[in-house]
């Protein structure tokens, strides 16, 4: 069953869908909003579980892409950043798009996997907020204090969401996540553009291209997390870059 989504819609144009990341909200992509509405519809959402969204009683990705279609009048360019690249990169397995950009997530999740794993008592227990905490500064790359400042205000550190989302790796076996991914990328023949604050190492575009044919990763490497804010103007020539190629 979809959640109805908070959400906004500004601008006009194309449709261009923004999806935010883990505890996040709509308004990590403030900054850049306006710039994008002078010449896109952008509607930006809450997904379930996030900023003025009802809670659910499943945070599974395939769920959380379904939310966002009812939203949709014709196919989008969809971005969607951090955990928003795995709803964006789900949406486009299940729904039409014309395109598809992933800042900074890697879909290759058996390390992240590995990671949560051993910490997995530590999340789970009053330990929670603390790791959060150290697991986003481990993230911040080059966002300025103000930029920062603004993030950490925004965020939510909901226990029983981040579990919820988390739970692909921390309540499966590998071969499991490894079959979840499969599920998310099939389908995918639409540009796909994987832009990422994190070199994710040399073998990492062949494994998304078995996955994802049309894929094309692309590093800025050393930014951070957070490249659509930490380089904005490039992020945006980028952007319109890539949806210049759609046609």
């Amino acid at each position: 069953m979809t959640v109805e989504l908070a959400h906004d819609v500004q601008g006009s144009g194309p449709l261009l869908v923004l999806v935010h990341g883990i505890t996040e909200n709509r308004h990590s992509w403030d900054p850049i909003t306006a710039d994008l509405a002078a010449t896109h519809r952008v509607l930006r959402v809450d997904l379930r579980g996030h900023g003025e969204s009802l809670f659910a009683d499943s945070y599974d990705v395939a769920e959380l892409a379904a939310d966002i279609a009812p939203l949709v009048d014709e196919p989008p360019l969809i971005v969607g950043h951090s955990l928003g690249g795995t709803v964006v990169t789900a949406y486009a397995s299940a729904f039409e798009t014309r395109g598809v950009v992933n800042i900074d997530q890697t879909l290759n999740l058996g390390p992240m996997q590995a990671g949560l794993l051993q910490q997995a008592e530590l999340l789970r227990g009053e330990a929670f907020p603390m790791v959060m905490d150290a697991l986003f500064d481990s993230l911040r790359g080059q966002v300025d204090d103000a930029g920062w400042q603004r993030l950490s205000e925004l965020r939510r550190y909901d226990q029983s969401v981040v579990l919820g989302i988390w739970g692909i790796m921390l309540d499966n076996s590998a071969e499991e996540l490894a079959a979840a991914v499969a599920a998310m990328t099939a389908g995918i023949g639409v540009p796909y553009l994987a832009l990422n604050g994190f070199d994710q190492g040399p073998d990492y575009p062949a494994w998304l291209a078995e996955r994802i044919p049309t894929a094309v990763v692309e590093t800025w490497d050393g930014v951070g997390h957070y490249p659509q804010l930490v380089r904005p103007a490039e992020f945006l020539a980028r952007l319109a870059a890539f949806e210049a190629s759609l046609a």
